[in-house]
């Protein structure tokens, strides 16, 4: 079976640990957004794609969810002293040997994906992970004091700046990476993880040839991120208010809507949301959505395949 998943965050990143262990003689995919990427300190960091490497290679830290296991940080504070960079984004030393890597290949002449390859090699991650371009396309925030780019407004502010809309530059002059729109129509099942639907899923959709390949897809299954009217972690409830969407499972299935999703996972507690959702064309169930640890994320993405294969 060809699985590919659209993926970002700690939540995509949980939910492709526990689909390898569901399925693990599938054929997976990860298409993963590049909306968070950056240029800082001279290096070009890419969140998304990092947090979804540690997590599957078993090398990320469980507790902060976030970064490498046994960190340390002695290279963001001599930074620091010297004036460089952000203060209030902190790299540990090993994740910085990540960025240095990347940053050395782009520099080198390869590609984003072609240095996620190289990069993912070192680990046996089970998963085939695909940047959802190679050019820069950065997610930006417009709010009333200005825009910023997403990892200020979300990692300094906290998202309490009122968000007027998300913009991602870049984005009319770049195209999908080679590889992202064969895995999308060659794929037996497509599954959208219960990513931040704005900033994580948002930025890989934003491209028309992506969006519509999934429009296409044979099937389309989606996680809901919300669960009982709030959020699974993070403060995508902030993301999809600036949209004019209500953080409710089945809102943010109406929000992806019937051509693209075939069908919506919603947690146990939001069953009374699943007419709603199947009343727009889309078939909804119910099944306990929490990814407390590696066992119920398999069990979260093998619901996802049931429905899938039962669609």
């Amino acid at each position: 079976m060809k699985i590919t998943v659209l993926s970002g965050g700690v939540g995509g990143a949980r939910f492709l640990r526990g689909l390898r262990a569901a399925a693990p003689d599938a054929q997976i995919t990860a298409i993963v957004n590049v909306g968070d990427d950056m240029w800082l300190s001279g290096l070009r960091i890419a969140p998304d794609l990092d947090s979804i490497m540690y997590t599957l290679a078993g090398e990320n830290d469980e507790q902060r969810g976030w970064g490498r296991v046994g960190e340390s940080e002695r290279v963001s504070a001599e930074l620091r002293a010297y004036g460089v960079g952000w203060p209030w984004f902190t790299l540990g030393d090993l994740d910085i040997g990540t960025h240095l890597a990347r940053t050395s290949m782009l520099r080198d002449g390869l590609t984003l994906a072609e240095a996620t390859d190289r990069i993912t090699s070192r680990w046996q991650l089970g998963v085939h992970l695909i940047p959802a371009s190679n050019d820069e396309v950065e997610t930006h925030v417009v709010t009333e004091s200005g825009e910023m780019h997403f990892q200020e407004w979300w990692t300094r502010h906290r998202a309490a700046l009122p968000a007027l809309s998300f913009v991602h530059h870049g984005l009319a002059d770049a195209s999908p990476a080679p590889g992202v729109l064969e895995a999308i129509s060659d794929a037996d099942v497509v599954l959208i993880a219960p990513s931040n639907p704005v900033v994580s899923i948002g930025p890989i959709l934003a491209f028309e040839s992506i969006h519509a390949a999934v429009s296409s897809a044979a099937r389309v299954v989606g996680v809901s991120p919300i669960i009982a009217g709030a959020v699974v972690r993070g403060m995508a409830d902030a993301c999809l208010t600036a949209i004019g969407v209500a953080t409710d499972a089945d809102a943010v299935a109406l929000h992806y809507g019937p051509t693209l999703l075939d069908g919506w996972l919603v947690d146990e507690t939001d069953a009374a949301l699943a007419p709603t959702i199947e009343a727009a064309g889309i078939t909804a169930r119910a099944v306990p959505l929490w990814m407390r640890d590696p066992a119920s994320s398999a069990q979260v993405a093998g619901d996802a395949l049931r429905l899938a294969q039962d669609l």
